[in-house]
């Protein structure tokens, strides 16, 4: 009898148990003759060293579904022990699969554009209104280049206009200052990544979410990189913050060029930088449009109101009381 130690540590420990440890259960089922105790992402095993070994070959197995496909059920489990293997699931057009196994796709044709022109370039801005979906599927591009260990991390970021950059005036610490800001982000990972391991990925500085203003004098290496709400960046942070792109790094920068909350005397980051880098080879460029909304159909009634308000001020002869403000976007 010898004992044998396997971790499991590229899955969230709670999605490979299963609800109330039923996978686990499940396990030791099938493999009545050894004796089985798991705590954390350590699973200790006694028994026969044929079986341990069969026993951890099966578990690494079911690991790397698990991290693939970000589930296991029943079906898996037995197929994967009884060495018939699970049954592939081949998707083109999936990008990662989320929490729960959920499929996470580019849904319209410029969502696809932009996971084209990830993969052929290390700069791609996504341009375009509200509820498209191109800072979530940016983010998703991030999480699969981790998954596949093309990246050994991802930067999240957003400039905290609202508060200038200056948080000080916010109650609690740094953390609790500007994660108003970022949860927009939060939000998109908590649909990728199980909780738990977000948690560890947060905690190692695996994943890092912080404002714009946090960026000066890094560069990241090795990385995926992601400016949200871009076209509320100044010149000069903008340009700070593309040149923080390091050696085998990609960055992402999205933005909404009618959604500016700069004060109006101040240029957009992102309108100069699409000007200034127009002709630079190795940038992809998507520009996202209202038939690619993809949140409440409201939201594109919404989009397409504003635009014609838009276009009526700008023939409304001019008065004080016909600037209104941008609004925010999600």
């Amino acid at each position: 009898m010898i004992e044998r130690i396997v971790i499991i540590d590229n899955v969230d420990p709670v999605t490979f148990y299963g609800v109330n440890n039923s996978n686990m259960q499940l396990i030791r089922n099938l493999f009545p003759k050894l004796r089985i105790a798991a705590r954390g992402n350590i699973i200790k095993v006694i028994g026969e060293e044929s079986e341990t070994a069969e026993f951890e070959q099966a578990i690494k197995q079911l690991e790397q579904y698990v991290e693939r496909y970000n589930s296991l059920s029943e079906d898996i489990i037995i197929d994967i022990i009884k060495g018939e293997g699970p049954k592939e699931i081949k998707r083109d057009d999936v990008i990662i699969y989320g929490v729960n196994g959920k499929p996470i796709t580019g849904r319209t044709p410029n969502q696809q554009k932009l996971v084209e022109e990830f993969s052929h370039n290390d700069l791609t801005f996504a341009l375009g209104p509200a509820g498209t979906g191109k800072t979530y599927v940016a983010i998703a591009l991030a999480v699969r280049a981790l998954k596949n260990r093309e990246a050994r991390k991802i930067i999240l970021s957003r400039p905290a206009v609202e508060a200038g950059e200056k948080l000080g005036f916010l109650p609690g610490d740094m953390k609790d200052k500007i994660d108003p800001y970022l949860q927009p982000l939060y939000d998109a990972l908590e649909d990728m990544i199980p909780p738990m391991k977000l948690r560890e990925y947060m905690d190692t500085k695996v994943i890092q979410i912080a404002p714009l203003a946090f960026m000066r004098g890094r560069t990241l290496n090795d990385a995926v990189i992601v400016l949200d709400e871009a076209q509320n960046t100044t010149p000069h942070q903008i340009k700070m913050f593309l040149t923080r792109l390091g050696m085998n790094a990609k960055m992402i920068i999205t933005g909404d060029a009618t959604q500016i909350d700069l004060p109006r005397t101040t240029t957009s980051g992102l309108i100069q930088a699409l000007k200034v880098l127009r002709d630079v080879k190795g940038i992809g460029r998507v520009e996202f449009n209202k038939k690619d909304i993809i949140r409440h159909q409201l939201v594109q009634r919404i989009v397409e109101a504003y635009e014609r308000f838009d276009e009526q001020q700008k023939t409304a002869p001019k008065s004080d009381d016909t600037n209104s403000d941008t609004t925010e976007n999600q």
